[in-house]
C-alpha cells in the first residue's frame, strides 16, 4: 500500500452524538456533512472543531483531506464528537508523540472521551431528581 493511497477512519463520541471522520491525502480541504468548515454554523461549534487544528502545523493540513459524518446529540455534541474525531485522525496520520503531548496538553478530552451522558429519568417527577412536592396543609 502506497503513502498517496493511504486512508484512515477513526471516530469521536460525546453524550450520543457519533462523529466519523475520514482522513487521505489531498489539498487541506475540511468537510463535516459534506459542509466546509469555513461555513459550518453555529460559530461556536466551528471555534470547537477547529482546535486541534490549530495545533498542528500548516504543512501537514495541506497535505491531508478530512471528511467528517456526524449524526446524534445536540449541535455542540457533534461539534465535540468531530473535534475528537479530527484529533484523533491526525494523531495517527501523523505518528507524533510530540503532537499527541500537545493535544494532551491543551484538553485532553479531545483524544480521551468524556463518559458523562444524562441520567434517566424516573418516576414520580418530571426529571431524573425532581420529585412531585407533597403539602399536607
Amino acid at each position: 500500500m502506497s503513502s498517496s493511497k493511504k486512508i484512515i477512519v477513526v471516530s469521536g463520541k460525546r453524550k450520543t452524538a457519533v462523529a466519523r471522520a475520514t482522513i487521505r491525502s489531498g489539498r487541506g480541504r475540511i468537510r463535516i456533512n459534506n459542509v466546509p468548515l469555513e461555513i459550518y454554523e453555529p460559530r461556536i461549534a466551528r471555534l470547537k472543531i477547529m482546535e486541534p487544528l490549530l495545533q498542528v502545523d500548516e504543512d501537514i493540513l495541506k497535505q491531508i483531506d478530512i471528511s467528517t459524518r456526524v449524526s446524534g446529540g445536540g449541535f455542540m455534541g457533534q461539534a465535540e464528537a468531530t473535534r475528537m474525531a479530527i484529533a484523533r485522525g491526525i494523531l495517527r496520520w501523523t505518528k507524533s508523540k510530540h503532537l499527541q503531548s500537545r493535544f494532551t496538553k491543551y484538553d485532553r478530552t479531545m483524544l480521551a472521551g468524556d463518559p458523562r451522558q444524562k441520567e434517566p429519568k424516573k418516576f414520580g417527577g418530571p426529571g431524573a431528581r425532581a420529585k412531585r412536592q407533597k403539602s399536607y396543609r
